[in-house]
């Protein structure tokens, strides 16, 4: 793997290329430490502390931690991510939409349009909501988060929060263009693995106190092994059925006649569904951080929903593991349609040994993909509740595992597989000698 690594810089391309996409990380990780104006920062500082658990450290997660100092890339990616949800989502009961993804290139170019527009949209409506939710909230000691308060504060605020997200959109899809791997997924790495040292140093402060024992760290190490080792294994794992292409004879040539397969990944929604199930379950919570004490008071069973709601109970974690097997199901049978692969396939003379063309195949597809969906939604659920138990039973100060690890490995997989394609290209060797890194896209 070592002498794959050094044969990166031997090709001129590839080495602009990996350079050009650290550079806009950085400069993305610079853009996260310029504050919005007008803000008190220790008093937001403050108040953040006391909204952990709640939906603001799931959107400071894909931000980066940009959302907790309310910098120019406080939104983060997270509106680029929801327009394109919503236009996957479109694209199932709005019929234009349908024929626009299935026109190749020019329909792909006018649907990432379309999620351009989305994205300025909703980036202006969330900017409006927080400059107006900001004027509201107080620190910890009563003190006022916002300086001057008023329309030109408002203002400012969308048009500042607006163009950072729209400038990182545009940093995302330079990297896609002139770097190595998905831009947008890379920029969420980074926010990602630029929180880890501090947890790590955390960590290392409890151990230093005697709060964690050495032998609690080596478990925790060969878990956090033992859990990428599966996340690998799962995310590169594929489900494949046989594929048999008939010949086809046009004037004095043969075409077809070889056998090939159809890849189903195991886990075909990727990080979607957690991230959907963590926002519901979280929304209760962070609503009722801006109710009066008072009004909770008058109200215990409103109180007695949100503790049971809290992460770490058991009906949190019940709820939360079946809001991913359903978005799980869900996501896939939005992405993924077993009948217009079935029709593909008897388009080109493509069948699966022993079963018709056409609606019978796409049944057994669709026979197969559930089964396997249900293996993927378990697969999540575990990664995602181990970050609770890791919270909750050991005092691990930093969520271990759940959906940042999943996109941190994913991604991590796709770039290194981007690689070794351009090195395999050129008659290089790849990363990995003994075999290939399978690819994930299938």
């Amino acid at each position: 793997m070592i002498s794959g690594a050094t044969n990166i810089f031997k090709i001129p391309e590839l080495k602009r290329r990996i350079l050009i996409t650290f550079l806009f990380l950085a400069i993305y990780r610079v853009g996260v430490h310029i504050p919005t104006p007008g803000i008190n920062g220790d008093a937001l500082a403050s108040f953040f502390k006391q909204m952990s658990g709640t939906l603001f450290g799931l959107i400071d997660m894909f931000s980066g931690g940009a959302f907790e100092r309310l910098s120019v890339f406080a939104l983060g990616i997270m509106p680029y991510i929801s327009a394109s949800i919503i236009l996957q989502l479109l694209t199932v009961v709005i019929p234009y939409l349908e024929r626009l993804q299935k026109e190749g290139e020019m329909g792909r170019k006018k649907i990432v349009q379309y999620t351009r527009y989305g994205t300025v949209v909703l980036s202006m409506i969330q900017g409006f909501g927080i400059a107006i939710g900001l004027e509201n909230m107080r620190g910890t000691g009563g003190e006022a988060i916002v300086l001057i308060p008023g329309w030109s504060f408002r203002i400012m605020t969308v048009i500042t929060l607006t163009a950072g997200t729209a400038f990182i959109m545009w940093l995302g899809e330079q990297i896609t263009e002139r770097g190595i791997g998905n831009g947008i997924s890379l920029i969420i790495f980074a926010g990602i693995v630029a929180r880890m040292p501090n947890a790590i140093a955390q960590s290392y402060e409890l151990f230093s106190v005697g709060q964690m024992s050495i032998i609690t760290v080596l478990v925790l190490i060969l878990l956090m092994v033992f859990v990428v080792a599966v996340i690998i294994f799962v995310e590169t794992g594929q489900r494949r059925l046989p594929v048999q292409y008939a010949k086809r004879i046009v004037g004095r040539r043969v075409y077809g006649g070889q056998s090939t397969h159809l890849p189903l990944k195991l886990n075909t929604s990727g990080v979607i569904p957690p991230i959907f199930a963590s926002s519901i379950l979280m929304f209760p919570l962070t609503i009722a951080n801006f109710m009066p004490k008072i009004w909770l008071e008058e109200h215990p069973w409103v109180q007695s929903i949100l503790n049971a709601l809290t992460p770490g109970n058991f009906a949190y974690e019940g709820l939360y593991v079946a809001f991913i097997i359903f978005f799980c199901y869900f996501y896939t049978a939005v992405t993924f349609n077993p009948n217009d692969v079935a029709e593909n396939m008897k388009k080109f003379g493509g069948y699966i040994p022993g079963l018709r063309p056409g609606q019978k195949t796409a049944e057994y597809i669709d026979k197969v993909l559930t089964r396997i969906t249900l293996g993927g939604a378990l697969y999540v659920s575990a990664v995602c509740v181990l970050p609770t138990i890791l919270y909750s039973r050991f005092n691990v100060p930093f969520y271990f595992g759940g959906t940042s690890l999943l996109i941190v490995v994913g991604v991590g997989l796709d770039t290194v597989q981007q690689i070794e394609a351009h090195m395999l290209t050129r008659h290089y060797e790849g990363l990995m000698k003994k075999g290939r890194l399978k690819g994930r896209r299938g």
